[in-house]
């Protein structure tokens, strides 16, 4: 979570990998933290005071805050390292890919200590990975298709995340955390959507995955872009944007934008557009669809018979 001058807070859900702690530490907002909140009655606060990075091909030009972040009193985990001199090689995956580095909340620079605020969320924004390229790098969601895409917790999970995994797989978490869940999926998600119509929250979907193709034939979407888009969110361009200016995508439902968003280009914004610029077929983008697609109706079986009709129907529609 973070907060802006003007005082608007917004939380990021996403499982492992999805850009959370990369995201949310933004040089024009004060880091509120990158991991377990609670949003209460009166505002929004941290409960770890800590923050937990993936190093791995970490540049300062890429990750700034989190770079410099690195120093003592940060704890490093399976990098690789010159015993001689110490410097660390971000690069060597000789041991694993999911390098990692732990630090105290204190260290990046606009960091809100105590970490915690009296104001509620203005935005929520759900992270996923998309390793099949065809969700929309940001999409605009209805209060019902939030509570689906909450219940389902969809992304990838991709190398450098967890044990064993060297190729992106489909993940679904319920809630973005279904391990940690005491009751039914859709309680926590009736609760999320009471409190985004009580405060007068919008929320979004941002795919931090791959565009013009799935892993293997797509590029993994550029963080300058999904910067911008996150920019977007927060300096009310997204807000302002008129409902002609967003178009339905077939299957999922989701809107998306029908213009490019500040630098980032409407090619990238539009996953069938983005796979036919990089050469492959309408089919093709089809059939791969149509595939996330039955996943996800897969997935969202078990969670059906608590959920409203207007919810389930808020899925992607084959």
């Amino acid at each position: 979570a973070n907060i802006g001058p003007d005082n608007d807070v917004s939380i990021f859900f996403g499982l492992s990998g999805t850009g959370k702690t990369t995201l949310s530490a933004d040089p024009k907002r004060a880091l509120i933290g990158d991991d377990e909140h609670v949003w209460h009655a009166n505002g929004v606060f941290n409960i770890e005071g800590g923050c937990y990075a993936k190093t791995v091909g970490l540049t300062r030009q890429k990750e700034p805050e989190i770079y410099d972040a690195i120093r003592f009193g940060s704890i490093l985990e399976n990098v690789g390292f010159d015993e001689m001199t110490g410097e660390v090689d971000y690069d060597d995956v000789s041991i694993t890919e999911n390098t990692r580095v732990a630090y105290p909340l204190k260290f990046i620079p606009n960091a809100r200590i105590p970490a915690k605020v009296e104001h509620h969320p203005k935005q929520i924004i759900l992270l996923t990975c998309d390793a099949f390229g065809i969700l929309p790098p940001i999409s605009k969601l209805t209060p019902d298709q939030v509570m689906y895409h909450f219940i389902s917790g969809y992304t990838a999970k991709v190398a450098g995340t967890e044990e064993g995994v060297l190729e992106p797989e489909a993940t679904f978490s319920a809630c973005f955390g279904a391990p940690f869940l005491v009751w039914h999926p859709s309680v926590y998600a009736e609760m999320l959507a009471a409190k985004l119509d009580k405060y007068g929250a919008t929320a979004y979907l941002v795919n931090t995955g791959w565009v013009g193709g799935g892993y293997g034939v797509g590029d993994r979407c550029s963080l300058k872009y999904t910067r911008q888009l996150i920019d977007a969110i927060h300096d009310g361009t997204l807000a302002e944007l008129p409902e002609s200016e967003w178009e339905e995508m077939p299957i999922f439902g989701l809107k998306m934008p029908k213009n490019a968003i500040k630098d980032v280009p409407k090619e990238i914004l539009r996953p069938e557009e983005a796979w036919m610029q990089a050469g492959q077929t309408p089919e093709a983008f089809q059939k791969q669809a149509k595939l996330l697609a039955n996943l996800f109706q897969k997935n969202f079986v078990e969670f059906a018979d608590k959920c409203s009709t207007s919810v389930k129907q808020a899925g992607p529609k084959m």
